[in-house]
Formats: C-alpha cells, structure tokens, sequence
C-alpha cells in the first residue's frame, strides 16, 4: 500500500512539473526531503479510505539570507485533479523586507518576540508570492507561517482583567480562525462531539507560533470553538439559505473555500436545509429580534477597545459608559441607531452629574448601569465575555457551605416551622376545648338553678357565682418585718 502510494505522489509530482533540475549554485546548500506517511479517512465512520505518502521539503532548515529554495508551489486542488493549471508557476524564495506583507502597524505598540530581545519585527522575511485579488478573500495568515520558519514566536499581551490586548493577539485570533475552519471537519455536530486529536493539532499550531501566556490552551480551543460555529453560520447564511431554489449553485462548496471537500459539502448543505434547522434557526432570529443596543465592534472586542482609547486618551479613565457609547459609535463617530443615540444621551447627562458632585456612583451601580438597569448576575456589560460581577465589582466572594452544613441548615429551618405549626395548632385546640366547656357549663347550669329557686324561695342565682376571696395574711410575714425593723 505505501510503496504504490509512493509511486502516485512522484507521477502527481512529475506531471504538474513541480520542480525543475537546476545545478547548486556556488556556496548554496541543499535543501532536503523528507516522506509524510498519512491516512485519509472517511468523514462518516472514520475508516481508511487512502494511503498518502507526501514528499515535503524541510524549509526550516534553510539560513535566511544565505540560502535560496525556488520551487514551484502546487496547489493540494491541482495535485488531485490533473486537469487544472491553477497557481502553475509560482515560486517561493526570498524578498527584500520592503514586501506588502510587512506593513506598519495600526497600533504604536510593536510586538515583543520570545527569541529576540528588541520589540521590533524582525528585518529578515519571507515571503510565498500570491497572484493579486480584487477582492478580500480568504485569510490564510501567511506572516505567521514565515514567523514559525523563522522560529520566532510574538508574545500575547494580556490587560489588567486577564482579556488579549495588541497586534499579537489580534494574529493569534486570526490564525485560530484559519485552523479551525481547514482542520475542524465541515460537519453538523457539536464542537463536543469533534476529535480530541483534531483540538490538539490546533493547540499545538498555535503553541508553535504565539507564546500564549495567561489565557493558556483552554482559551485557545474557546476561542477555536466559536470560530468554527462562526464559519459555519457565514456558509449558512452567504452561501445556502439565499440559493434553497438554486441547486445548481448548491452543488459545489464556494470559490473562496475551496478546501472544503464535496462530500462534506453536500452532508452540511442537506443538514441546513431539513426541518430540524429550520426550526431551530427561526427560533434564534427571534431571539436576535429582542436583543437592544447592539454593538458595532469588529474582532478587537472591549479589550482592544479599551487599549486604544487609551492610548489616543492618555490620562482620562475609561470607564464602561464610555466603553459602551464608543462600542456602538461608527467611523465618523456618530450613532446610528436611535435607542442607542437616546442611551448615549442619558449616558452623557449622568457623567456631567458625577463629576458636579450631584450623583454618586459606588459598586456596580455606576452611569451605565443608571442608564440601563441592573446587571445580568453572570455577566456585566461593556467589558466582554468572561468576566462575572463579582471579579469587575470587586464583590464579596460567597462563602463555600459543605452539603452536611446546608443539610443541618434545611432540618433546622424545616423542624422550627413543623414547631411553629404544631403550637399554633395546639392553641387553637385549646381555645376550642374551652369554647366547648363553657357551652357545655351553661347547658347544664340552667335546668339546675331552675330546679334550686323552687325549692328556696326569694332566690338570687348571683349568690352561686364566685367569689374571688383574699388569701389570709401569713402572720409570719408581720413578724418578719416586725424584726427587720429592729
């Protein structure tokens, strides 16, 4: 099986002419091969459908500046079907560092690198060069792949709430998208359901290429996980649901992601158009209908947000009204939205108001949330995902009860309202009983008193009521005093 897969590859390679034989150059050294022996597997069950056998040249062991590798780049389109000329003649070797690839950063922050002690980008680059776009097309993050040859990792920078801040993170950010929509399988599950192995090679790429820090591999696969439903949601709505009557243009995955296989396809295009998913996607419409004051934030979030506010206002504090007013503000820094401009107004009324002196602030009932009520229990506005209350408040944290503690706490709550029950119970039996007795007493009084004035003339029944008679006086009590008083 290897050895005919050996022998597919060098046929696939000769006839798209990948290389051509040229003699070494003076003073250049050879730059080697290597064999990758891998398995295609079926999308469904996982069974081996194909041996691959690729030949991969080993460009990290090239010396920047020293040597040179011109090969033709074969796209994995091209190397399947025969038929297609695309990408034929593109060549990767070196470039001056003035390439379109090393543009200034928006920030005036530069990224700081793990294996170099200045905080400027390296002036050695390569890059592989692309034929021109009229369009944006798809990201595939090319600088971070020269940086992984280079072996030079940026270093993610974190602000004072643990969230990604800079040009290092928003590349990190990126690249998680590029892997998780070209490793993650283009299926209708769940990101619990998708391999673990798949979720390590996406771990280990961006370990490769960023020194991640703080945020660590579980924010990775977070950040992996919504990115992949993200992709999965712009297929939806791009390229399935506006053509439920084309099934011609259904047909075949879109131009702009061409890595998407066409079994792969067709299964996600079927799941997105059964009733199931229609079900469940006009149940999240409506929902999206009742969400107010929606942000036009791009993927920097609150954090980078908030970075570069201050840095374009250095010594005013950034609080979260005007995180949010500027969250949802548009380039020419108006609002286009007129709840949101009415917020916004109320917003600047209660700021004005703080710094009178007329209105405190303390906790969390600060401007925003005078402005827009009190905050969800798990989450606080303007400052992104992953921050509780508790953490941007500065709140008590509760205190941990054992089971055995709340145990005790529920019988002892239980057994006083059983008590409070039973007296009160009690009581009003009491109260009855002797309702009863005294009902019982007069019952029984009459006929006798009926029966005693007969036989006694001139009879007054008051005679048989109690007398409420004094206790005679304890003569020893006298004699007490009597000595006291001596």
């Amino acid at each position: 099986m290897w050895v005919q897969a050996m022998k597919e590859e060098m046929k696939a390679i000769e006839k798209n002419q990948t290389w051509t034989l040229k003699t070494l150059p003076q003073g250049k050294t050879i730059v080697r091969c290597i064999r990758v022996f891998t398995f295609k597997h079926n999308n469904v069950d996982r069974s081996i459908e194909r041996y691959e056998a690729r030949l991969i040249t080993k460009g990290y062991t090239q010396m920047y500046e020293k040597e040179i590798l011109s090969v033709k780049m074969v796209s994995q389109h091209q190397s399947k079907d025969s038929g297609s000329k695309k990408n034929e003649g593109k060549e990767l070797g070196m470039v001056a560092p003035q390439d379109k690839s090393s543009k200034k950063m928006k920030s005036s922050k530069k990224m700081k690198f793990a294996s170099s002690s200045t905080e400027t980008e390296p002036t050695s680059q390569t890059t592989i060069s692309d034929d021109s776009k009229t369009g944006r097309g798809m990201s595939t993050m090319p600088r971070v792949v020269k940086r992984k040859l280079q072996k030079l990792r940026p270093i993610v920078e974190y602000n004072k709430r643990g969230k990604g801040i800079g040009q290092a993170h928003s590349e990190m950010q990126s690249y998680i998208g590029v892997l998780a929509r070209s490793k993650v399988p283009l299926v209708d599950k769940k990101w619990s359901q998708i391999p673990k192995y798949i979720k390590e090679q996406i771990w280990e790429a961006v370990d490769m290429a960023f020194v991640v820090g703080q945020g660590g591999k579980n924010s990775v696969l977070s950040s992996a996980a919504k990115k992949w439903k993200d992709f999965k949601s712009t297929l939806t709505r791009h390229y399935i649901l506006p053509y439920t009557n084309d099934k011609e243009k259904l047909s075949q995955p879109p131009q702009t992601y061409k890595f998407i296989e066409k079994e792969q396809w067709d299964a996600f295009v079927a799941s997105r158009l059964s009733k199931d998913f229609e079900s469940v996607h006009s149940q999240h419409a409506q929902i999206r209908e009742k969400l107010e004051y929606n942000h036009r934030l791009s993927r920097k979030g609150y954090a980078g947000l908030e970075d570069q506010l201050e840095e374009t206002m250095p010594g005013v504090e950034i609080d979260r009204s005007t995180l949010w007013k500027r969250a949802r503000q548009d380039k020419h820094g108006n609002i286009p939205d007129p709840k949101v401009a009415k917020k916004a107004k109320l917003i600047d009324e209660l700021q004005k108001q703080v710094s009178e002196g007329k209105v405190s602030v303390y906790g969390s009932n600060d401007v925003l949330t005078m402005a827009l009520g009190p905050e969800h229990p798990s989450r606080v506005r303007a400052v992104g995902s992953g921050i509780s209350p508790r953490e941007y408040f500065n709140l008590p944290k509760p205190q941990r009860v054992s089971f055995d503690d709340r145990l005790k706490d529920s019988l002892r709550v239980l057994l006083q309202e059983e008590t409070k029950k039973m007296e009160a119970k009690a009581r009003e039996e009491a109260l009855r009983m002797e309702d009863r007795t005294k009902q019982l007493v007069e019952v029984e009084r009459e006929p006798f008193l009926s029966q005693f004035s007969q036989l006694i003339p001139n009879f007054d029944p008051s005679m048989l009521k109690p007398r409420i008679s004094q206790s005679p006086k304890n003569p020893m009590s006298d004699k007490a005093s009597c000595s006291g008083g001596r």
